[in-house]
């Protein structure tokens, strides 16, 4: 792996710039970093918020850990928030991966419909390739897409010039939506999520009304050829659209199962560290030791509280790219949302 190579598979830990130069840091925390990398950089602000708050309060710190009970509730609050937030993802799991527990009709209807489109999709092709990978068949579909489209246009070529520039226009929105899916080294950021996202975010349904617009507009103006142009061209979109949304539905089921595995990997030391901290509170076995000079209780009072936060960080890292997919992803298909 050269030293380039090396700096841009970082992408999915560090927010890099791209390699057109921008650098979009909201971008890379909502979709294209780590949830890993964005609970960590979570966890290290809560401390470093809760040091501050610390240093600043330091007197009154000391007489809420020993005069009053209000850590004591507020971490047992935490503990039991825990408990329950452990149970309500697992479910949540439970139910998505249950779509996969069916009956063995469900499973052969299954098998037929993937084998069909993959013959569908063999069939744009003259060699008949049918990638199962996204990555691949993302650059299929952009290469065959780009094809049609270009066949659409020189059909149209001659035609009345109204006609012309539309068709001209139309051809150049397509162009510009597939270009990214072929060329996914250079714009796709965040590893094979990265990937991934190129094609959710690809809006087909725009170009799918576009030539039903063209059809209806110039019906009396076209040929056999162009109309057979037209249907090759939206016949691929439809096949694209098709993989788009079962894209969609092996993000939401491998995402959910990484957080339910994460959450309760992060949620056993988290629950015995905060029942731990109970009762060394109650018991008021507070340490006196100082750690690279922090006072005593700051760091105590940071490190647990920040402990104790960590599985509803955790939830929100994998969260705010799940929400925000299923936003971006409402507004690409036949009807949008705006």
């Amino acid at each position: 792996m050269s030293a380039v190579d090396r700096y841009w598979s970082f992408r999915d830990w560090f927010p890099v710039p791209q390699r057109n130069g921008r650098f979009h840091v909201i971008r890379w925390v909502l979709l294209e970093a780590n949830r890993l990398a964005v609970t960590g950089a979570l966890l290290t602000f809560m401390f470093s918020a809760l040091m501050l708050i610390g240093s600043v309060w330091t007197f009154e710190m000391q007489r809420v850990l020993t005069e009053t009970p209000a850590v004591q509730t507020i971490l047992s609050s935490l503990l039991s928030g825990i408990i329950l937030l452990v149970s309500i993802v697992v479910s949540i799991n439970s139910i998505v991966l249950s779509h996969d527990i069916t009956t063995v009709e469900t499973q052969e209807n299954r098998v037929q419909g993937s084998m069909k489109f993959r013959r569908d999709v063999g069939r744009l092709t003259e060699s008949g390739d049918s990638p199962s990978d996204p990555v691949s068949f993302l650059s299929l579909m952009a290469s065959v897409i780009h094809d049609r489209a270009t066949a659409l246009e020189e059909v149209a070529t001659g035609s009345d010039d109204e006609l012309a520039q539309d068709i001209q226009e139309y051809v150049d929105e397509v162009v510009q939506t597939v270009e990214p899916l072929g060329d996914h080294s250079n714009s796709a950021s965040g590893a094979d999520f990265g990937v991934l996202w190129l094609g959710l975010e690809a809006d087909y349904g725009r170009h799918m009304d576009r030539s039903r617009v063209l059809r209806g507009s110039y019906e009396s103006e076209q040929s056999d050829t162009f109309g057979e142009a037209l249907d090759d061209l939206i016949q691929a979109f439809q096949l694209f659209a098709t993989g788009k949304e079962y894209f969609k539905t092996l993000y939401y089921t491998q995402e959910v199962s990484q957080l339910s595995r994460t959450l309760l990997v992060v949620s056993l030391p988290s629950i015995l560290v905060t029942a731990s901290a109970i009762l060394a509170i109650n018991s008021n076995l507070l340490p006196e030791a100082w750690v690279f000079g922090l006072p005593p209780l700051m760091s105590f009072v940071s490190t647990v509280f920040t402990i104790a936060l960590a599985p509803f960080l955790v939830l929100t890292a994998y969260m705010l790219r799940l929400s925000t997919v299923a936003q971006r992803t409402a507004g690409a298909g036949a009807f949008s949302l705006h």
